[in-house]
C-alpha cells in the first residue's frame, strides 16, 4: 500500500468513530498522482445537511494535519 494512502486512512481512522456514531462514514475515492485526495461521505453522512461543515472543518483539519502533501482535498457525490 502506498505511503500517502496508509497515512490518509490513518488520519481518518482517527475521526471514523464520530462520523460512525451518527451512522456515517468517509471513503478514499482517489489519491491523484499530483496528490489530491477524492473523498466520499457514505452512510447518514451523504445527505446530512451539515455534511459540508463535517468535510471542510473537521475530515480535511485532520487529513491535512496528519498528511502535509495533500494538496488538496475534494469532496466527491455518487
Amino acid at each position: 500500500m502506498d505511503n500517502t494512502y496508509q497515512k490518509v486512512e490513518e488520519a481518518l481512522d482517527s475521526i471514523r468513530p464520530y462520523l460512525e456514531a451518527d451512522g456515517g462514514n468517509v471513503a478514499i475515492v482517489e489519491i491523484t498522482s499530483d496528490k489530491i485526495l477524492k473523498l466520499q461521505l457514505t452512510g447518514a453522512c451523504k445527505t446530512c445537511n451539515m455534511s459540508h461543515m463535517t468535510m471542510k472543518a473537521g475530515i480535511e483539519e485532520v487529513v491535512r494535519r496528519a498528511v502535509p502533501e495533500i494538496k488538496e482535498i475534494i469532496s466527491v457525490k455518487n
